[in-house]
């Protein structure tokens, strides 16, 4: 198998690439049971992900990476935030903090 691309994608994205992976051709086993577990746990829409990811833009210290994880976590209080971050060599401030939660919780 060969590697095209990487990226950081959402649970949405993910969920919606292997939902067209299926209808393309079989998934394997491990492909199967990750669409099991996002069909399951994935809570935005695509159009809710969207408008999230485009407020998530305007705070300049995220990248892809943590943007994608906060629409998968969708935290909700500034320990919950915290979490995420933990290991990155990231500083926010808590004034993009509170903007982070206050988004989450529109979409949520």
């Amino acid at each position: 198998m060969e590697i095209k691309e990487e990226r950081f994608v959402s649970w949405s994205d993910a969920k919606k690439i292997l939902e067209k992976k299926a209808k393309e051709k079989e998934l394997g086993y491990e492909q199967k049971n990750a669409l099991e577990h996002l069909r399951k746990f994935s809570k935005l829409t695509q159009k809710s992900m969207d408008d999230m990811m485009a407020q998530l833009d305007k705070i300049d210290r995220l990248k892809e990476r943590h943007k994608a994880a906060i629409i998968d976590m969708l935290p909700r209080e500034d320990d919950d935030l915290r979490m995420l971050f933990t290991g990155e060599i990231i500083t926010i401030s808590d004034e993009d903090k509170k903007k982070i939660i206050s988004i989450v919780k529109k979409f949520a």
